[in-house]
């Protein structure tokens, strides 16, 4: 009998480990206002270009460093923390309090490589320290080193205490960690752990005051929540989250740094620190995907038209202060006035040095626009996602893999009178706070899972890469085809389709909104239709093996200008090429010329050139500029007369802005006078 029982258990985890397989990304699948349905993990491989170079540097240079940089305690202590607090080791915490949800995100990003890899190498190292955070997690469910180390040599059970606490911020990310890897492996082990973090998060907020319960900044664990209701079906899970909501600017003393001066369902204006901002917008739109509550879309519609029409840089990048006040430091009142940091300012408030655009807060952005597109299926926020992916979140990474930026400014330059907080050379490990770097090759360890969706009508291509497909309608009916492109170098893009079922579906070609003369043909025969940029393009027959759908998006390099309220563009403009914002760094000038002094001409045509930087394939722009030779002394004064100043022709040489940097220190600048 109990050799029947464990044969029993056996196959039962292997069904469970075989449907974890199939399960996807961001488990939307039986959400029922989501229009669109996301694909299993594991239904896209790279197989050339873009992508396929970028995940073959995941697996030997990201993942591998980034998991160095976590369990070596020298470095960052981050898995110490857990020994200590499991009691495995003596010390004290060393690190950010939120040190804990970035070793949960370098987790996720080893469960995604494997998703893809299968590498048994992958899954012994996760079991080896999940079973050592495992040990850590207080009986009750409570899991945050900074505390249970404390806890251990004084006996205080405290929680929550802090209003700036990231316990909950850490337990969002071991949500949503813990339902990857159960979908990557089929194992609970980390889930397990998530389950008991989240069930004291339940009791926990059922009890506590909004005062007591606003003590959880940066919201990650709106979108872990909701995750694991999707993942198990815990009805409380959903409760959760929708409380949350509620509550937040349900207190006296709320700010808008953390958005909860006002009830989120009131805000009128986008405010304060661009990572919370993005990741509270992101987990709003996973409520509504589950309960349709219209009150929550409408006060996201409501935020994204602040952002993309107000406060977003040309890159894709959220959050122009390092510092400021809110609400704009124009109230009579003194005590109305709040600090605010790492945020977003008023409207048009965009600089160029001083820009701070966290990384985190631009792979907020794309958190956000994804699940914005699987609610509506509306392109424009496809767009803002590859946007912010191919320009403000790569930035955050160098060709290498190896080394990160915190903030990503759209200019720099050595004469600033003063040094910035963080470094413009990227560095391996981020001092003072190391959560981007995770967080980048987490998402670009997943972004295969963001290149289709389906729905009842049929198939979304939403990204361009080289690739191969395999999935399933909705229906059940397999669809297998493979996808050329050399995107987004070359707006060319080819899809052979290998198997399709017996019926009439639909294709949806995403039509970036950059393009202007996008054409189709099927089969080499041109399909005779408008084909409207910013939009999702239906193309539904009954489709067969063999056929070719050929999709042409003409990339001419073109000078985009700012709305003039942005005052320090004025007069200025950025060259961009498709998806990608372009730059012009020191390092391609002549000794002694200033890319300060670069003018762009407004004819100016440019000519693609490809190189190659540490091992990347890059595509420069050529073209001609004007230099002006201004007088450089300035002995110290704040004006001076116009002087007559010359000019001479210059070649000069663009590059795209996601690899500034890569070539030794260098000044740069995406904005550049016009003439």
């Amino acid at each position: 009998m109990r050799r029947f029982l464990i044969g029993i258990w056996l196959l039962l985890s292997l069904v469970l480990a075989v449907k974890a397989q199939k399960r996807p990304l961001v488990n939307t699948s039986n959400s029922p206002f989501a229009k669109l349905k996301p694909l299993d993990m594991h239904a896209v491989q790279w197989t050339s270009g873009f992508w396929a170079e970028r995940f073959e540097m995941g697996k030997k240079k990201m993942v591998p460093q980034l998991w160095k940089v976590y369990n070596d305690a020298e470095i960052s202590h981050a898995y110490k923390n857990f020994e200590i607090a499991a009691g495995l080791d003596t010390g004290s915490h060393q690190g950010p309090s939120f040190h804990d949800g970035d070793y949960y995100k370098m987790l996720e990003a080893v469960a995604s490589l494997y998703a893809t890899t299968k590498n048994p190498q992958l899954d012994t190292m996760m079991d080896q320290v999940i079973e050592t955070i495992a040990r850590s997690q207080r009986e009750d469910g409570y899991i945050y080193t900074l505390s249970m180390i404390e806890q251990r040599k004084t006996g205080k059970r405290n929680q929550f205490e802090d209003r700036l606490s990231f316990e909950a911020y850490n337990i969002g990310h071991l949500m949503t960690a813990a339902c990857i890897h159960y979908r990557a492996t089929g194992k609970r082990n980390l889930l397990e752990v998530a389950v008991k973090a989240t069930d004291y998060l339940y009791k926990f907020y059922k009890t506590a005051s909004p005062t007591l319960a606003r003590n959880a900044i940066c919201p990650s664990h709106y979108m872990g929540v909701v995750e694991m209701y999707r993942t198990l079906g815990d009805e409380r899970y959903i409760d959760l989250a929708k409380h949350l909501i509620d509550i937040k600017g349900a207190i006296n003393d709320g700010t808008d740094d953390n958005q909860d001066r006002i009830p989120f369902r009131e805000q009128e204006k986008v405010m304060g620190h661009a990572v919370r901002a993005n990741y509270l917008y992101a987990g709003v739109a996973d409520v509504y995907a589950e309960t349709g509550d219209s009150t929550l879309l409408d006060q996201l519609c409501k935020m994204w038209e602040d952002v993309t029409s107000h406060k977003m840089y040309i890159t894709g990048g959220c959050g122009s202060l390092y510092d400021g006040v809110s609400p704009d430091g124009t109230s009579y009142n003194p005590a109305e006035v709040q600090k605010i940091h790492q945020a977003y300012g008023r409207d048009y408030q965009l600089p160029n040095f001083t820009a701070h655009n966290e990384t985190c807060a631009n792979i907020g952005n794309m958190l956000w626009n994804w699940r914005m597109l699987q609610l509506t299926g509306d392109a424009k926020y496809m767009d803002v996602f590859e946007l912010a992916l191919y320009n403000s979140v790569l930035s955050g990474i160098s060709l290498d893999g190896k080394r990160f930026l915190y903030t990503n400014p759209l200019a720099y330059s050595d004469s600033l009178p003063f040094e910035q907080r963080w470094s413009k050379d990227r560095v391996e490990y981020i001092s003072l706070s190391n959560c981007c770097p995770p967080n980048t090759v987490r998402t670009l360890t997943q972004i295969h899972n963001y290149a289709y969706n389906i729905s009842e009508e049929g198939l979304w291509v939403n990204l361009y890469s080289g690739n191969e497909l395999h999935t399933n309608l909705l229906d059940g009916s397999k669809v297998m085809l493979r996808q050329q492109t050399e995107y987004p170098w070359n707006g060319e893009v080819e899809l052979f389709l290998e198997e399709v079922p017996d019926h009439a579906f639909s294709f949806f070609l995403r039509i970036p909104g950059w393009t202007e003369t996008a054409s189709v043909k099927i089969n080499g025969e041109v399909l005779d239709r408008d084909v409207s940029p910013g939009s999702y393009l239906e193309i539904n027959r009954l489709w067969k093996e063999g056929d070719r759908i050929s999709l042409v998006l003409p990339m001419e390099a073109v000078l985009m200008q700012a709305n003039p309220l942005v005052e320090e563009n004025r007069n200025q403009v950025a060259v961009k090429r498709g998806p990608l914002v372009y730059c012009l760094e020191s390092v391609d000038l002549p000794e002694g010329d200033s890319i300060f002094d670069v003018v762009i001409p407004a004819a100016a045509r440019f000519s693609p050139q490809m190189e190659m930087v540490e091992n990347s394939k890059l595509l420069y722009l050529r073209g001609e500029a004007q230099l002006i030779d201004k007088q450089k002394n300035w002995d110290g004064k704040l004006y001076r007369k116009l002087a007559g100043d010359e000019s001479r022709q210059l070649l000069i040489n663009l590059v795209p802005y996601f690899a500034w940097g890569n070539r030794g220190h260098t000044d740069m600048t995406v904005w550049m006078p016009v003439r």
